[in-house]
């Protein structure tokens, strides 16, 4: 190498050298660095008494000071980063970057500096209030403000709110002023539906020093009819307030959900930009798209003199939050919760856009349970799995007209299937046993058609295949028969299948449009998964299922016009007789539906004429 290529890498290399060094913080020799790191430490654990340890002559108010600092800005931890430590003789100043995340309004960051001495060999901190920030002096105050903006409104399918601001009134206890306890609970219950067990829980809980504990929200209209029996009971009060409102009481309630006073438990979950006192989604929709309705407050960091002057040291810009646009059609929602009326076991009616699979109404009872069963009841299908079944057999050849045989039982290894009711169709087409919902007939037919077969045909509608409509919902599942009995019962929507209202309603909309796609309650979730049902398969589905309303076990709702569904009759528990749910699913002009009707009998008798009435009102 030439003397001035090696002058040249020594260059480069040299160059290098001290650009990394640049680049890395310099320790002074002797210096203050590892106190400066501690001291930080101690800061960001609350550690006062080290902190007070590391500190030149502190003040006597020194850890006062500090827990003013913490108390004032509501601060929830702080972290730090120690920046440069420049030492001059026996002094050093040190910056670092403060970072406090204050309870309701988020990260505050400001630069500041730690001033040391050196006294007998040790680095000791000289406090004073500008190491908590840099503007402030002795004497002076920290606090915050704090203002969520209005919440953004849940919206219907045509962009239209669903939440208004309304009156309504809290019926609450005073514990002190309760004579008998069962007559509290006994009138709560009788007049508003609410549990005992959860009055007695409240009263309960009462501190000593509350004298008004409350237990339901109702709109002046109800607090009216129930106020004249509720008045003379001893310890039963009531107070006016503000709330957020759906169009009207029980309107989709379940889905839109509520808001209220935000609990332990979810202050928790929803982490430091919330602080008790703040109005929040309890249930449905107002909880799951909580950040997204609420947007984030704003705030002020304020310093405060002793003369009253004040400065602000900081501002959180707060976030406007954004409208939720759902798929409900508010005609269609008051249709389904009108189907109901009167419907005393628990129950469900979810109707979908058949085309696209959007949620258009969504109804769940009883309204004084927060189970959702539309959504979330897992329930086993019954003769309504036969439009699977029966999706199976055509896409394997069969003909609508192809014969069926329909015996009072049929027995497959020593286990005994029997339609209801002990009836028998004898020889029969498929049209006929499944109009007349024939469990022996489909229980031969699905020995043909193998588990392999039938599996592959519930996940074209949707078995299976995990999505997400807005709310949780566990969809179908439809386990692999391990043997011929399990293959029998599956194919009647028996045995281990399971399925939601919501599901149902989807399996529905696929027989008439001919392509199972997933429900979805919020717009923005319309492009989950889908499946196409196999060819040919849809026109004679519809067939089969106009003929269950004309002539089969549907005939309840022949009174509606265009109107095809299936009757489902599902047995659930362990102790004959068993009981049965009662289905009805079904679609009429581009809407499809499920109507549930929990331990309510037989679908044909019980589920259809609520299905035939919210069909009418399409």
């Amino acid at each position: 190498m030439s003397w001035r290529g090696w002058r040249v890498g020594i260059g480069v290399a040299l160059s290098l050298f001290l650009s990394a060094c640049a680049s890395v913080k310099v320790r002074p020799a002797d210096g203050p660095v590892d106190e400066a790191e501690a001291y930080l430490r101690a800061w960001a654990a609350n550690d006062l008494p080290a902190l007070k340890h590391a500190v030149a002559g502190p003040p006597a108010n020194f850890e006062e000071q500090h827990q003013r600092f913490r108390d004032g800005l509501r601060v929830v931890s702080s972290r730090f980063e120690l920046g440069r430590v420049e030492r001059d003789g026996e002094t050093a100043t040190a910056t670092f970057r403060a970072v406090h995340v204050l309870r309701g309004l988020g990260e505050w960051e400001l630069e500041g500096t730690l001033p040391f001495v050196r006294r007998e060999g040790r680095w000791f901190v000289r406090w004073t209030p500008a190491v908590l920030h840099p503007e402030a002096r002795e004497g002076d105050r920290f606090s915050r403000t704090r203002a969520w903006l209005e919440r953004a409104h849940l919206l219907d399918a045509y962009g239209e709110p669903l939440t208004h601001v309304g009156e309504v009134i809290t019926i609450g206890v005073d514990p002190s002023r309760v004579r008998n306890r069962a007559d509290v609970t006994s009138a709560l219950q009788a007049l508003l539906e609410v549990d005992p067990a959860r009055v007695e829980k409240v009263l309960n809980a009462a501190g000593s020093t509350e004298r008004f504990v409350p237990i339901i929200d109702v709109r002046p209209e109800r607090y009216q009819l129930v106020r004249p029996a509720l008045a003379p009971v001893p310890g039963i009060f009531f107070r006016k307030k503000t709330a957020r409102l759906s169009p009207s009481e029980g309107f989709a309630s379940h889905t839109l959900g509520r808001v209220g006073e935000v609990t332990a438990e979810l202050l928790a979950q929803l982490g430091p930009l919330y602080q008790p006192g703040d109005s929040v989604g309890l249930s449905g929709l107002e909880r799951a798209f909580e950040p997204q309705l609420a947007g984030t407050p704003s705030g002020e960091v304020l310093l405060t003199r002793p003369s009253g002057e004040a400065q602000i040291l900081f501002r959180f810009e707060g976030k406007q939050g954004t409208p939720l646009t759902t798929t409900l059609r508010p005609a269609l929602q008051t249709a389904a919760e009108a189907a109901l009326e009167g419907v005393a076991q628990p129950a469900a009616l979810v109707a979908v856009d058949s085309e696209s699979g959007a949620v258009l109404a969504i109804a769940s009872r009883p309204l004084s349970q927060p189970l959702h069963r539309a959504l979330t009841g897992r329930y086993p299908p019954g003769s309504t799995f036969k439009v699977v079944t029966a999706e199976a057999l055509l896409a394997r050849g069969m003909d609508v007209n192809a014969p069926a045989p329909c015996p009072p039982t049929v027995a497959v290894k020593g286990k005994t299937f029997r339609n209801f009711e002990d009836e028998a169709l004898g020889a029969t087409t498929l049209r006929g046993a499944f109009a007349h919902s024939c469990n022996t007939a489909f229980v031969l037919l699905s020995a043909s058609l193998g588990g392999e077969a039938l599996g592959e045909a519930a996940r074209r509608f949707g078995f299976d295949v995990e999505y997400h409509p807005g709310l949780p919902s566990s969809g179908g599942t439809f386990p692999a028969p391990r043997d011929a009995v399990e293959l029998a019962a599956a194919a009647i929507g028996q045995g281990r299948v399971l399925a939601t209202p919501l599901h149902l309603a989807s399996v529905a909309a696929a027989a008439e449009s001919g392509r199972w796609r997933a429900p979805y309650l919020v717009t923005d979730l319309d492009d989950g998964p889908s499946a196409s049902l196999a060819d040919g398969t849809r026109g004679a589905l519809s067939l089969l299922m106009r003929a269950v309303v004309t002539e089969g076990t549907g005939r309840a709702a022949v009174g509606v016009p265009a109107l095809a569904g299936k009757t489902g009759t599902a047995e659930f528990g362990t102790v004959p007789p068993l009981p049965t749910h009662a289905w009805f699913i079904g679609f009429r002009n581009g809407i499809a539906f499920a109507v549930l009707v929990e331990g309510g009998g037989v679908g044909g008798r019980v589920a259809a004429p609520i299905a035939a009435r919210f069909a009418a009102a399409l």
